[in-house]
């Protein structure tokens, strides 16, 4: 005898359907755009992750910079154009 048979001869309502929980780390915020699959807190991390990246470059030419025009002449590896 199926569930439903079964549950209907002992007068017991139907069984109600669980609402699905989502997965577990799954992003539940809301869209961005109703259209575009990207939500607002993938939005925030892609503004921190390009922040954080921006930084990286700024302090890596800063040190290239310090490198060429100070550390390379200093150590005797070339010389400056300029100087």
């Amino acid at each position: 005898m199926g569930e439903a048979k079964r549950r209907a001869a002992q007068g017991l309502p139907p069984r109600q359907i669980k609402a699905t929980k989502p997965a577990p780390g799954a992003d539940t915020s809301s869209r961005l755009i109703p259209w575009l699959p990207f939500t607002r807190n993938q939005a925030d991390r892609f503004v921190a992750l390009s922040t954080r990246g921006a930084w990286i470059g700024i302090a890596a030419l800063v040190a290239l910079w310090v490198t060429v025009r100070f550390i390379g002449p200093a150590a005797g590896w070339w010389t400056l154009a300029d100087g």
